[in-house]
Parts: C-alpha cells; sequence; structure tokens
C-alpha cells in the first residue's frame, strides 16, 4: 500500500490535534498509545521536512554571500 507525504503544514496539523486528543485525556489506553505512536512519526516527519528546508535556506545565503564577495 502506497503511503502519500502530507505536507509540513498539513502533518503540523495533524500533530497538534493528536496532542489536543491526548491532552483531553478521554481516550483508552490502546486508542492513546495508538495516537502517541502516529505522533511520533508525524514529529519525525515534520523535523526532517524543517531540516531539508534549513539546508535550502543555508545554500541560498551561502551563494548570496558568494555573490556579494565577488562584487
Amino acid at each position: 500500500m502506497s503511503k502519500t507525504k502530507e505536507s509540513f503544514e498539513e502533518s503540523l496539523n495533524s500533530l497538534e490535534k493528536i496532542v489536543t486528543d491526548l491532552e483531553s485525556q478521554e481516550l483508552d489506553l490502546e486508542k492513546s498509545l495508538e495516537m502517541f505512536e502516529k505522533g511520533v512519526g508525524l514529529y519525525k516527519d515534520c523535523k526532517k521536512h524543517l531540516e531539508k528546508v534549513e539546508k535550502k535556506v543555508a545554500k541560498l545565503t551561502e551563494s548570496l554571500e558568494e555573490e556579494e564577495i565577488d562584487d
């Protein structure tokens, strides 16, 4: 089964919903564990996405600095 990647915003929104649901304490233990596991996966996806964006920003910033040196 193919799993499509959510955008960063979608993953973050899903993660926020999970946190809200877990904080409500209305879930049984099994459902709480299931939601927690899903939340951990979403957290990892968000972290990877942010790291990728940070690298891209660093590269772009570096290229701007190189252009300033060349001028």
